[in-house]
């Protein structure tokens, strides 16, 4: 049920990850998602990869790109965006994504896998705490 993100998904894809932008209070351009699903498709291993949860329809995807990492010689796995269906909340598919990308992880040789979310994702930190280790770090931004 996860597989690697195909080009016949762009549909199905954009409706969950305009869902995931809503979610977060984004309301992104057309050409956002045009540019983002280019990047997932590109096939080049330093940028952007995805997944899908299908069921015979797309119930969830999870973006992850890998990267350098100063104290990790072989690099870390950065897990960006997870989002499933309102009919999928509940049934696994959360965490069976987060699965996928420990598994590729693993694959690449690069165990350590990292994320992160809102505060106030009390649905989501219910799942992040069963199947990771919450960090003791706070983000800070630069201010724009």
């Amino acid at each position: 049920m996860i597989r690697a993100l195909e080009p016949r998904d762009r549909d199905h894809w954009q409706a969950l990850y305009r869902g995931y932008q809503a979610f977060y209070g984004h309301d992104r351009a057309p050409e956002f998602y045009d540019k983002a699903f280019a990047r997932l498709m590109s096939g080049d291993a330093r940028d952007f990869q995805g997944l899908v949860y299908d069921d015979g329809g797309l119930l969830g995807l999870v973006h992850y790109v890998f990267h350098p990492n100063l104290w990790r010689d072989e690099g870390v796995c950065y897990l960006q965006d997870l989002f499933t269906s309102d009919q999928a909340r509940g049934r696994g598919v959360g965490r069976a994504l987060i699965r996928g990308v420990y598994d590729a992880a693993d694959a690449a040789g690069v165990p350590n896998v990292y994320w992160l979310t809102a505060e106030d994702n009390y649905a989501g930190r219910m799942l992040y705490d069963r199947v990771g280790q919450k960090s003791p770090f706070i983000r800070y931004n630069r201010p724009l």
